[in-house]
């Protein structure tokens, strides 16, 4: 059977609700995620943690895939077929799977150094030193994007363009393909390493604060010690959160892409896509609603802008005002000077 005699696998309302949700998401993912980057970086208190540089990746990494990604997705699921030509189908798939195992990186490295900070808080300045963390940053970034570089080259599967899907992405060369190697390892072993850190930094939460009940300490060192736990207490819970959501929303496509690699339910497939997409647009609004201090920084910059608009109209209602009694002055002018009849 040649590829132009395959027939279009979706439902055609799947694919109509899937570019709708695409291009919302695409709009208030960019939205939300251009104004947490630029609220974080405005904010002292938070750009010099070393955890705020994680979540800027993060945030960047969101950006680009709701900047780039989704319209190209929703192009497809609109058209039904990829219009762009086979280069561009080629590099989709390296730009998708990367933002995704980026997403997962930039998670375990958030992970890790929130139990750094927690249980080895007198190392923690010398590990996450400035230098540190770009190294970090340059080595997560790289292994990103390098991991589809097999399927790219055609030495281990290859990428193209999937027909009944309509679908650029990871395909069998002879045989072969890292699909579901990537999917597998490339998804499980983050999620391990990030449940294992938090459920390391659980047990120490739990060991400090026996220690402390058992000790005497005086109020001051009580006082310092505790409010540092309570904001790396807030911190760690929101991290958490995010990591929660992101297993939520990606799961069920790694399932279905694993177990259901035939696309015997297409329907599935595309709630799944569209739940995994989500991923990169409630992380703002988690980070709002969780977190005092990332709310803070929000209202900062907000404040910010309302600032930068009021004296124009400030301005414009001065004039106006002045430009009124202007008037109202020539008035009782001219009514002085009217002789009586």
């Amino acid at each position: 059977m040649s590829d132009d005699e395959i027939s279009i696998k979706y439902p055609r309302a799947a694919t109509i609700f899937a570019s709708i949700c695409a291009i919302i998401f695409c709009i208030v993912g960019f939205l939300g995620n251009f104004v947490t980057i630029l609220a974080l970086a405005r904010c002292p208190k938070l750009i010099s943690q070393a955890t705020t540089a994680f979540v800027l990746s993060l945030c960047i990494s969101d950006l680009i895939f709701c900047s780039i990604s989704l319209p190209l997705i929703a192009s497809r699921y609109i058209s039904e077929e990829w219009v762009l030509g086979m280069t561009s189908c080629k590099l989709f798939p390296v730009l998708l799977y990367g933002n995704v195992a980026l997403s997962l990186l930039n998670m375990v490295a958030i992970t890790i150094n929130r139990y750094t900070i927690i249980s080895y808080y007198p190392y923690y300045s010398k590990l996450y030193s400035k230098l540190s963390i770009c190294l970090q940053l340059l080595f997560i970034w790289a292994v990103s994007f390098l991991i589809m570089l097999p399927p790219l080259l055609g030495i281990w599967g290859k990428l193209g363009l999937h027909r009944p899907t309509f679908s650029c992405t990871i395909l069998e060369n002879h045989g072969k393909s890292p699909k579901k190697f990537i999917f597998l390892v490339g998804f499980a072993l983050p999620c391990l390493v990030i449940i294992t850190s938090y459920i390391c930094i659980y047990l120490k939460v739990r060991s400090s604060t026996r220690k402390i009940r058992k000790h005497q300490v005086n109020d001051t060192t009580r006082n310092k010690n505790s409010r540092r736990e309570r904001e790396d207490g807030r911190l760690t819970k929101l991290m958490l959160l995010i990591f929660i959501c992101f297993v939520f929303c990606f799961l069920p496509l790694m399932c279905v892409n694993v177990f259901d690699d035939d696309v015997r339910f297409p329907t599935l497939h595309v709630f799944a896509s569209i739940l995994a997409w989500a991923s990169s647009v409630i992380n703002p609004f988690i980070y709002a609603a969780s977190n005092r201090q990332y709310r803070t920084a929000y209202s900062k910059l907000f404040h910010v802008f309302r600032s930068n608009v009021t004296p124009s109209d400030s301005r414009q209602m001065s004039n106006s005002q002045k430009s009124r009694g202007t008037d109202n002055k020539n008035t009782h002018q001219l009514v002085k000077v009217t002789p009586n009849e």
